[in-house]
């Protein structure tokens, strides 16, 4: 049986006194998309950074592909895609510049981009359909061109887990059907793609496997089941016939 490309296991994490994951507990496999489901607060941003290895747990376990989160940053395995508010874009790099910092882990010490690297970069721009807006500076792109240049870097980067935090706020349809497409194309190549996200309307279509998160991992299976009314109520505080939780 092949190793999970992502184990979580009991983790718990506290910023000062406010819990963000309590025993949270998860595993992903390659070539799976999962939709990850939660209230704002209920610790997706959370989980992904002790996907990282950004943030230390109080308890528990991380593990991706057998390994440490260290290793995994050290080999360019995690790729990111982050939320707009995470960024400045204000920063002075290009479009390119953004696309090439996935290709640090394999160069060296120098971080001189080799003609490989050079390729990688131009084709991932190819991909998320950006090859004109290479040398504009990443303020200047629209909501759904930003998010694409973060994909284009997780995939210049060869990253086999693609983590993106709610990659569909504030993009437009065109963005969105490409991100998913490229989305679909990584996973049958092999990678494995966690995505925060609070469509769940479109979340069918776009994942293999649904979770839902409140601190905790309180259901993993697939979406059309993680989305019963019933079952979105224990994340989400609904009285399933929409009567509200006091009623």
């Amino acid at each position: 049986m092949s190793t999970p490309a992502v184990t979580v296991k009991d983790l718990t994490v506290r910023y000062g006194e406010v819990l963000a994951l309590k025993s949270a507990s998860l595993e992903l496999n390659s070539s799976r998309i999962c939709g990850l489901i939660g209230m704002n607060g209920s610790g997706k941003s959370t989980l992904f950074k002790a996907i990282m290895g950004l943030v230390k747990p109080d308890s528990g376990t991380v593990h991706i592909n057998g390994g440490t989160p260290a290793q995994a940053r050290k080999s360019a395995a995690i790729g990111y895609v982050p939320q707009s508010e995470d960024v400045d874009w204000a920063f002075p790099v290009s479009v390119h510049d953004v696309v090439m910092m996935g290709r640090y882990g394999h160069m060296g010490f120098t971080r001189r981009p080799s003609k490989a690297d050079k390729l990688a970069v131009d084709e991932a721009l190819e991909r998320v359909e950006l090859t004109d807006y290479a040398h504009r500076q990443i303020g200047q792109l629209s909501g759904g061109q930003k998010k694409r240049a973060f994909v284009a870097r997780g995939i210049a980067q060869n990253a086999t887990i693609l983590l993106l935090d709610e990659p569909f706020a504030g993009v437009d349809k065109r963005s969105e059907a490409t991100i998913t497409r490229l989305l679909r194309e990584q996973a049958s190549s092999g990678a494995a793609i966690l995505i925060s996200t609070h469509d769940l309307h479109a979340l069918p279509n776009l994942a293999d496997e649904a979770v839902l998160l409140m601190q905790k991992v309180l259901m993993h299976g697939d979406p059309q089941t993680v989305l019963r009314p019933e079952n979105l109520a224990l994340a989400f505080g609904l009285d399933v016939l929409g009567r509200g939780e006091d009623a």
